[in-house]
C-alpha cells in the first residue's frame, strides 16, 4: 500500500477512534434523547455514519455490501428516530460495527483505491476520493454528536439546579 493510502487509512482510523471514544461516554438513555431544536439523536448519527460510508462505496463500485435492510429505514438520509417502527441496534452493537468497519474497508478495498469507476457526485471516480468524502461526512456527524451530548448534559445540569 502506498504511503498516501496508508495516511488515508490512518486518518480514517484516527477519526473513527475519536468517534468510538465519544460514543463510549454516551448512555443508552442519552443516545435516544432528541433535544428541542434537533431532528435526530446520537444513536441516529452513529448509525448514519456507519451506513453512509458503505452506501458511498456501493454507489461508486456498484458492488453489493451487506447492510441490514432496517439500517436504511433507521439511519438513511432524511430518516428520523421519531418515526422508527422497530427497535434500532444498541449502542454497544453500533460501536462494535463502527469499530470493525475501517479494517473491513481496508481489507476489502485497500488494494483498489485508485481504480477508476464511472464518475459519481462531485466527479468522484476512485475509492480514495470517496473515502475523503466520507471522512469529511463523519467529522460533521461527530460534531453533531458532541453538540447533542453537550446540550443533553447542560439540560440535566439545569434540571438539577432547579
Amino acid at each position: 500500500m502506498s504511503k498516501k493510502h496508508e495516511i488515508l487509512f490512518n486518518q480514517l482510523n484516527d477519526y473513527r477512534q475519536q468517534l468510538i471514544h465519544l460514543l463510549h461516554t454516551v448512555s443508552e438513555e442519552q443516545a435516544d434523547m432528541i433535544p428541542d431544536g434537533f431532528h435526530n439523536n446520537i444513536r441516529w448519527n452513529a448509525g448514519h455514519i456507519y451506513l453512509d460510508q458503505y452506501l458511498w462505496i456501493q454507489h461508486l463500485t456498484k458492488e453489493p455490501i451487506y447492510i441490514p435492510e432496517e439500517y436504511h429505514n433507521w439511519f438513511g438520509h432524511g430518516t428520523s428516530p421519531t418515526v422508527w417502527q422497530t427497535s434500532p441496534p444498541t449502542m454497544k452493537n453500533l460501536i462494535l460495527q463502527l469499530s470493525n468497519q475501517v479494517n473491513y474497508i481496508k481489507e476489502k478495498y485497500g488494494n483498489r483505491l485508485e481504480i477508476e469507476y464511472a464518475p459519481i457526485e462531485s466527479g468522484m471516480q476512485t475509492l480514495s476520493q470517496v473515502l475523503v468524502r466520507t471522512i469529511y461526512h463523519e467529522g460533521i456527524h461527530l460534531s453533531h454528536i458532541q453538540l447533542l451530548k453537550r446540550f443533553l448534559e447542560c439540560s440535566v445540569e439545569k434540571k438539577q439546579i432547579v
